[in-house]
């Protein structure tokens, strides 16, 4: 394998983890977890930008146009409808996680974890939604199955999620 695709690869399951290790840090320790979720959280954050411009770099040669085409082309071969509209939620899924993550720090732990829990399930509803497709539907074989294991850690942290807090 290439740099580019090693690098573009190993930066969104970097990424992914971060995001799953943090909602589960979060969910499963809350309060003496939130630093630390919110450090995973931001690493997450880095790994995703570095994802973003690794594909940009290597794969759309740095042209809005031709990762335009390039989504349709994906979305037709998997779905057979020829849309790109899945290029813009990639830059809304992006946006969605600065301004989270800027206001994570910005807010400070206390007040983050005291936004309505609508926010919260918007957040991460959007999140799911977006690693659904891009972890489990757009991708086969064993990234498949990390995508889904992936998910369902998330799943399963929001189950067994703890209301009380740490010491």
């Amino acid at each position: 394998m290439e740099f580019g695709a090693w690098l573009t690869r190993l930066s969104i399951w970097a990424a992914l983890g971060g995001y799953t290790i943090s909602v589960g840090t979060w969910l499963l320790f809350p309060g003496c977890g939130r630093r630390w979720a919110r450090w995973v959280w931001t690493a997450g954050l880095v790994f995703f930008l570095i994802h973003v411009a690794a594909a940009f770099h290597y794969y759309y040669d740095w042209s809005h146009a031709v990762g335009l085409k390039e989504t349709a082309r994906q979305t037709r071969e998997l779905t057979g409808l020829d849309s790109s509209q899945g290029l813009y939620l990639n830059y809304l899924f992006t946006g969605v996680w600065l301004v989270d993550t800027c206001y994570w720090w910005g807010a400070g732990l206390n007040r983050y974890a005291s936004r309505p829990i609508w926010i919260f399930v918007l957040v991460h509803g959007f999140f799911i939604f977006m690693i659904v497709n891009g972890a489990v539907v757009f991708v086969g074989g064993h990234a498949r199955w990390l995508g889904s294991a992936l998910l369902a850690g998330v799943i399963g942290a929001w189950f067994m999620r703890r209301k009380e807090r740490c010491g």
